[in-house]
């Protein structure tokens, strides 16, 4: 399992993959420090934590994912763009 940062808040997070985690029995489920790799229509990529995942709208655009930015109690906010 590998560190990397979530590209919406910047917290480190644990990239999950293959046989590391398939023992673990909901530690790493996604809850803290977990990540994935997003990919948006347009055809980028983005390493989320799941935070972000949940405060992305259900159509994310890079914008939505350069809007993301983590709060005061290490929850993340999402930037409220003036076109939506």
């Amino acid at each position: 399992m590998g560190t990397d940062s979530c590209d919406g808040c910047g917290r480190p997070v644990s990239v999950a993959g293959g046989v590391a985690n398939i023992w673990t029995f909901g530690e790493n489920d996604g809850s803290d420090g977990t990540a994935m790799t997003l990919e948006l229509a347009d055809g980028s990529s983005h390493l989320l934590c799941y935070p972000c995942l949940e405060a992305l709208p259900d159509e994310p655009t890079v914008e939505d994912v350069e809007n993301l930015e983590p709060s005061d109690d290490g929850s993340v906010v999402r930037s409220v763009r003036s076109d939506r």
